[in-house]
């Protein structure tokens, strides 16, 4: 062989893990239905059939990211409620809610919660059971401290903190979409107290207990 021929440098390995992370990425930032085949590849650096050999499917290179979305930033919530009045475990849930989905102005939301809202129906059905794992944490904290009621009060937590990932998703300021959640917590706080025939704290007290959260 000539020594002018160039010899040809070894491919280097595919990370697919570092591919799930950059999808993961990419997918938050413009939702399932907003992202191509051909986006992921050149986000990737690989051509089709190396996706499909390395992910099965963009769906499923989806789950692949919306899980490691939820394994890095599930709300602790058996951490938030550990040694916690209830009321301010839920103050917690809110307010960390909203800090995490409008702490990236190009990621905004929850992946997966917004997830659940894709056109296509085996994206949606993957966002919707991991969504539900997640929600089951919250209901299951939430019935251990609430005998009665507790699916109700469940039910409006996770209600809240799915309306604040649509308002940081569509572009709620942060500051706004904490205020909302501090007042929410106020008001969640009142009821309770209320049904409980206890006193509630003052809107200020409130918003000064989120603060040291």
């Amino acid at each position: 062989m000539s020594e002018n021929v160039r010899k040809r440098r070894p491919r280097r390995p595919f990370d697919r893990q570092l591919g799930v992370e950059k999808a993961q990425r990419l997918f938050h930032q413009r939702g399932y239905d907003g992202v191509s085949v051909a986006d992921l590849t050149q986000a990737l650096e690989i051509n089709p059939p190396s996706l499909y050999a390395a992910y099965g499917s963009k769906a499923g290179l989806f789950e692949h990211a919306l899980r490691r979305y939820a394994a890095e930033h599930a709300l602790p919530v058996s951490e938030i409620f550990e040694g916690r009045d209830f009321g301010e475990a839920v103050t917690m849930i809110f307010v960390s809610a909203a800090e995490q989905y409008s702490s990236d102005a190009a990621a905004r939301g929850c992946l997966v919660t917004e997830g659940t809202r894709a056109a296509d129906p085996e994206a949606r059905a993957i966002a919707t059971g991991i969504s539900a794992a997640m929600v089951s944490a919250i209901e299951d904290e939430i019935r251990k401290r609430v005998p009665r009621n507790g699916d109700a009060i469940a039910d409006a937590v996770v209600t809240m903190v799915r309306g604040l990932s649509a308002a940081a998703y569509t572009g709620m300021e942060a500051n706004r979409l904490r205020a909302a959640a501090e007042q929410a917590a106020y008001m969640f706080k009142a009821g309770l107290s209320a049904s409980m025939g206890t006193t509630a704290p003052n809107c200020r007290e409130s918003a000064s207990v989120s603060r040291q959260l």
